[in-house]
């Protein structure tokens, strides 16, 4: 036994003793006679020595009395019972039914279990509320907290600042929409009313703190409106979706973000059938240092992978997923892999060395204006990196493998757009031939993204503005790396003949609306203290996006935020396909940016490339009168 288990068995034996003692003085009107005085000498070794060899076997002394709690309570209580229970049960071999009072028996276990609750309770009241409460105020005086939200998350922060002394934050109470808790008491602290009484409150404290991680996208607009008329600096929880161990603590509270505005109904998954696709697997995961690949490696993290094999051809970020993995401390052999998606060889020697069994490709040029006046880079990339990994996967047996495609697949106007429609079409129609189950999945903007607007616009607003949106009337779907990780996982469980599926995206959204909430966000208000400037389209960019093809229709799953996309035309066969990407391939080592649209332009009737629109401009300027 340790030093403190020795001197909690020491408290534990006085309070067996002091049991006994007090059954006896109260037997016998607190004078008690010499011969039973006797008796309760002659019983104190056996109960004493009973009760702190079952607390021991039961494990009591493993718990910090300091965190006793209800879940503590039942073995606290059962414990007590059994060593009491033996202890009687000594008595009655020893000494029968006569003799001595039974009552005292009785008066024992009750006492008994009193004093050994009570010791561990005001052990974990001195810690909770007097050492706990031991700060040094001189030098830095205590922050207060108003809470929004008086459900579970905002008891559990109440009860985290009353209990660690390490933070310096003080409780003022709670406001809360539900009518039933006004006035009611939580860890001492009053629930004041609801949330529009915050203006009218005559509470002192210093700032809000937004305790429902469960409120939608709305309800937080709502909440960040009152508290911005009170003045008052105004900080959150994360949202339900991006808390991977779903546990809230004082260290995870940030400032409001734009995505706290965006939250959208929890993603509901079915985790058996994820359990199932991953649990044990070996699973790749391509450009798995960028924001959703990172985000899939902590999603895949959850469900027990065998092993993680995290690809990216970027150096930095191999470095980075090396040191996320020192510091995550998983039990999941993690391995992380500097190779290019576009060198055949390297990917080989991937397969190869680590046998995937899940892939889930991620790796992909992204920036549009960039990409358009790179287009080789994303012929390269975008589809003969897919091709690579698509025929690796059917060479070594990949059981599943999941394409992350773009909502701007979808009647693309731009390189990035056509390459990711033609990923699409190398992984349906591969499909027809291998035993490997392909599919994609398409959604729109993701916010975090490394391909956000987002901090863009941020930095714009804290150099004082302008913020320069390149139309009006532009509009984005919107989601978030967590729900968007989430819903891929859910696909890949889904999905066994080459499926297209659609995340929902909920309602496309205006850039001038969410410039308007950033600018707010960051305490100003828009064209007073942030002008807004609109720069014009850039190179491939659409006014809107758009979700499904003429042709393809929507088919509802299991799942209410995934559906099915079916073309009304059959895949086209592998071998056909082939030829139109080898040519393409060839034409992009040239680096011809022309001839790499037209052939683009064949392969997807949908593209409508600049130059059929620069083509049609000099026709238009030709015909144009001196």
């Amino acid at each position: 036994m340790t030093n403190n288990s020795i001197r909690l068995s020491i408290l534990d034996i006085l309070a067996c003793i002091g049991a006994l003692y007090l059954s006896f003085l109260i037997r016998f009107e607190f004078n008690i006679p010499t011969e039973f005085f006797n008796i309760f000498k002659s019983w104190i070794p056996w109960f004493s020595l009973i009760q702190v060899f079952v607390f021991f076997l039961s494990g009591l002394y493993a718990r910090l009395w300091r965190y006793t709690s209800l879940f503590d309570l039942y073995a606290i209580v059962s414990s007590v019972l059994t060593s009491a229970g033996l202890s009687i049960i000594i008595v009655l071999l020893n000494m029968g039914t006569e003799g001595y009072p039974r009552s005292v028996l009785v008066l024992y276990v009750f006492f008994d279990s009193i004093a050994v609750i009570g010791l561990r309770l005001s052990v974990r009241v001195y810690f909770s509320h007097y050492k706990g409460q031991r700060l040094d105020t001189s030098k830095t005086p205590l922050k207060t907290l108003l809470l929004i939200g008086a459900g579970k998350t905002g008891e559990k922060i109440a009860r985290e600042i009353r209990t660690t002394s390490s933070y310096k934050y003080a409780l003022a109470g709670y406001v809360d929409d539900n009518p039933e808790k006004y006035n009611a008491l939580i860890h001492g602290k009053r629930v004041f009313g609801s949330i529009r009484d915050l203006l009218h409150l005559d509470v002192k404290y210093d700032e809000l703190l937004i305790t429902v991680p469960s409120a939608t996208g709305d309800q937080m607009r709502q909440i960040v409106r009152v508290c911005k008329k009170t003045g008052k600096k105004y900080k959150t929880v994360p949202g339900i979706a991006e808390l991977i161990d779903r546990e809230v603590s004082l260290d995870k509270i940030r400032d409001v973000s734009y995505s706290d505005l965006l939250r959208r109904e929890e993603v509901k998954l079915d985790m058996n059938s994820i359990q199932s696709l991953l649990k044990g697997k070996r699973i790749l995961i391509t450009g798995a240092g960028g924001s959703i690949g990172l985000e899939l490696v902590k999603q895949c993290l959850k469900f027990e992978p065998a092993e993680l094999i995290c690809l990216d051809f970027n150096e930095e970020k191999i470095y980075n997923l090396e040191s996320f993995f020192y510091d995550e401390l998983s039990k999941v052999t993690c391995k992380s892999i500097l190779a290019s998606i576009c060198n055949k060889w390297e990917c080989d020697k991937v397969f190869l060395d680590n046998r995937p069994q899940i892939v889930f490709h991620a790796a992909a040029y992204k920036h549009v204006p960039i990409q358009e006046t790179h287009p080789w880079k994303a012929v390269n990339t975008n589809i003969g990196g897919t091709v690579n990994l698509v025929e690796l996967s059917d060479k070594y047996g990949v059981e599943k493998f999941v394409l992350v495609s773009t909502d701007k697949a979808v009647n693309p106007t731009n390189i990035m757009g056509a390459t990711k429609q033609a990923a699409e079409k190398v992984v349906q129609s591969y499909n027809q031939k291998s035993d490997t189950m392909f599919m994609a999945v398409r959604f729109g903007n993701v916010l975090g993204s490394s391909g956000s607007a987002i901090p863009t616009f941020q930095k714009q607003i804290n150099k004082g503005g302008p913020v320069t949106i390149t139309h009006p009337q532009m509009t984005r779907y919107f989601m978030s790396i967590q729900e968007a990780s989430q819903l891929i996982l859910q696909c890949g469980a889904l999905g066994n003949n080459g499926e297209v599926f659609l995340l929902e995206m909920g309602r496309p959204i205006k850039i001038t609306e969410m410039v308007n909430d950033l600018i707010r966000l960051s305490g100003l208000e828009p064209e007073v203290d942030i002008p807004i400037v609109f720069s014009g389209l850039r190179p491939g960019e659409k006014l809107y996006e758009e979700l499904q093809m003429f042709n393809e229709s929507k088919v509802g799953t299991e799942h209410k935020k995934i559906m099915v996309l079916k073309d009304k035309d059959s895949p086209e066969s592998w071998d056909v396909l082939k030829i139109s990407i080898l040519t393409l391939l060839d034409v992009a080592k040239q680096l011809d940016s022309e001839q790499i649209q037209l052939i683009l332009k064949q392969m997807l009737p949908t593209y409508s490339p600049k130059i059929f629109k620069t083509t049609h401009d000099q026709f238009k300027i030709s015909k144009t009168p001196n």
